[in-house]
């Protein structure tokens, strides 16, 4: 029984290395789903998370196609990492988070990664404590 459940979830494993357009940030940013926004620009689109981890839990995108972190700082150009990277610090002043924030990507099967679009979590409203407990 165990086998079926491991051979379930490895099936769903995401494709990190070739894009797929029906990913649901992908839908997101074509507004086929709603979304919460929170800050956009001509690169990034910030939204609500819809199953928040802290009391304030942004997902930060970018609007062109990267799979991944690692996708993203392989073929990015330098303009749009800057207006990512800059974008985090933007939506934290919107969310007025003088205390702290915490940014986490996670990247592919071992780091969590479950839609294959590149984002960053941002997480933030409380003291959240050790990164893995």
């Amino acid at each position: 029984m165990m086998f079926w459940k491991l051979l379930k979830k490895e099936l769903r494993m995401i494709d990190i290395e070739k894009y797929n357009h029906n990913n649901i940030f992908a839908k997101v940013l074509r507004k086929e789903i709603p979304s919460e926004l929170v800050y956009e620009d001509q690169d990034v689109y910030a939204f609500k998370d819809i199953n928040p981890q802290a009391p304030i839990h942004v997902l930060i995108i970018p609007k062109k196609e990267f799979c991944s972190l690692d996708d993203f700082c392989s073929k990015a150009n330098e303009k749009i990492v800057l207006s990512f990277m800059r974008s985090i610090g933007k939506v934290a002043k919107i969310l007025d988070l003088k205390d702290g924030y915490r940014v986490i990507s996670n990247v592919g099967h071992f780091g969590g990664q479950e839609v294959p679009h590149f984002h960053i979590h941002l997480l933030g409203g409380k003291a959240l404590g050790k990164l893995i407990g």
